[in-house]
């Protein structure tokens, strides 16, 4: 990519923990427009020499207030912005009308800090997705919590209740005030009847996420048994 060197240049943190760029203002304010980059998006000015959240940055403060301030463009079923969508990792390559149609397939959920979502145990039938907040997966054992999991902005979990419709293998509570979208598994089995080439690359995307957090569960699994059979040689 060529860029001009008249021209700031800037990196973004993504929601996928990566960074993206180089990019020139012009491509920055297309994605803020395009709601790929939002107020709390971590930015790196090259002109600055520090990372900034977008919304402090003064060159980008007066887009995110025209935003504000805008007569609202199209909007999902859900009350959000197809754009905002593309926050969630697995919805990311989905066009605007693709992120449009599918959100007619979920529910909006607010989530307060410290509720509980759902036990262990419980019966289940949904797939949640975080737009906002986070979230933490435990296991109460004797009365003491082992955090499994933790889920920020883009994370999905609860995915297998769409498959098997099983019980809940952890309780997952609110670390902060959380927005979710829930998918049912009536409106999951919707959406593959009505729109299966809208579902096809949803899956798709959803079982690379679920093989790669296998894949990384794996390498965990080698270490601590290498480290186990380490450390009894040593002895």
């Amino acid at each position: 990519m060529e860029l001009q060197e008249s021209g700031n240049i800037y990196f973004i943190w993504g929601v996928d923990d990566s960074p993206y760029g180089p990019v020139e203002l012009p491509v920055l304010i297309d994605w803020i427009n395009d709601e790929r980059v939002v107020p709390d998006t971590w930015i790196f000015s090259r002109s600055a020499g520090n990372w900034q959240r977008a919304a402090d940055i003064p060159e980008l403060k007066d887009h995110f207030s025209l935003k504000l301030t805008a007569v609202p463009d199209a909007t999902c079923r859900v009350g959000i912005k197809p754009g905002s969508l593309r926050r969630i990792k697995i919805l990311a390559d989905l066009k605007d009308a693709q992120l449009a149609h599918l959100a007619e397939y979920m529910e909006l959920q607010e989530v307060s800090q410290w509720s509980v979502l759902f036990n262990q145990g419980d019966t289940s039938d949904s797939m949640f997705l975080v737009l906002a907040g986070e979230l933490r997966a435990r296991s109460m054992v004797g009365g003491k919590e082992t955090i499994l999991a933790t889920f920020g902005p883009g994370d999905f979990f609860g995915d297998m209740a769409l498959f098997d419709h099983g019980p809940r293998s952890a309780d997952v509570v609110a670390n902060a005030d959380s927005t979710l979208l829930k998918i049912s598994a009536v409106n999951f089995d919707r959406l593959t009847r009505e729109a299966p080439a809208l579902a096809t690359p949803f899956l798709q995307a959803t079982a690379r996420t679920l093989a790669a957090r296998i894949r990384a569960d794996n390498k965990r699994l080698t270490r601590v048994t290498q480290q186990y059979n380490a450390s009894t040689e040593i002895r």
